[in-house]
């Protein structure tokens, strides 16, 4: 480490329950990703931790080892955990994406998923307008339509998550699978900005009944413009709420 890193204290809520090692990781990580203990930080020893969540020192230590094996953290004897460089933390990870989309720098997040999306998903799904099989296309088809009937926010998000993940296995490429957790994430923590109105829902589902249709019809390049229109409409969510405005599109219907 270039510098000395800065210790730094916190007051912590009392945490119990079952799985009390994952609520204090989860804690800890949260306050990393938002900056409370940026990089470099020392933080607090197992006592300290213990004593400020009213735990034992084993659950503080199995929540230490959980954020190392993100990422988030490095250990050595006599020196304690510091928080690692963020080019070092596990961006695809689950909790990390979690913590990162609930952080005061989520609008940023979503930008950066946005932009990866544009790299990643467009050739995801000529891909799998190539290499579907049949079966892949039906759980393709079957999102695609439960997104159309869905009756609650909650069903037609769970839908829209199944849609882009089917094609991402579609697309015949193991390396685009852990990407998933990134997608499922950046579609749940848009809806926190946007309301829903009718008309842009119907838009947004014409786009996705387009993407479908690319697909089946097995035009790859068909296929990649009809993802850059649907990713198009959300950006225009993303720059609506920027700007301040309200009533924008909802992100239920523009991912």
């Amino acid at each position: 480490m270039a510098t000395k890193p800065r210790i730094v204290g916190r007051e912590a809520p009392r945490i119990g329950g079952t799985f009390v090692h994952f609520s204090v990781a989860n804690e800890i990580g949260q306050r990393i990703v938002r900056g409370d203990y940026p990089p470099g930080t020392i933080l607090p020893n197992e006592a300290e931790w213990s004593a400020m969540f009213g735990v034992g020192r084993s659950v503080v230590r199995e929540a230490i080892k959980m954020l190392m094996a993100k990422n988030l953290l490095a250990s050595r004897p006599k020196i304690g955990s510091w928080v690692e460089p963020r080019e070092r933390w596990n961006l695809l990870d689950r909790e990390v994406l979690t913590w990162y989309a609930a952080s005061p720098e989520r609008r940023t997040f979503l930008k950066t998923v946005q932009e990866f999306r544009y790299i990643i998903e467009p050739e995801a799904a000529a891909l799998a307008s190539q290499r579907r099989s049949e079966s892949q296309m039906e759980s393709i088809s079957k999102a695609c339509h439960e997104m159309g009937t869905a009756r609650t926010l909650s069903e037609r998000t769970a839908a829209d998550t199944r849609f882009h993940l089917a094609i991402l296995r579609a697309a015949g490429n193991e390396l685009l699978l852990p990407l998933g957790a990134l997608i499922d994430s950046a579609l749940e923590g848009l809806f926190v900005f946007v309301t829903r109105e009718v008309n842009d829902l119907r838009h947004a589902q014409d786009l996705h009944e387009e993407i479908e249709r690319c697909i089946r019809l097995q035009r790859p390049e068909a296929a990649r413009k009809a993802v850059r229109r649907l990713l198009a409409n959300t950006d225009i969510v993303i720059a609506s709420q920027d700007s301040g405005g309200s009533g924008v599109r909802s992100t239920v219907g523009a991912s």
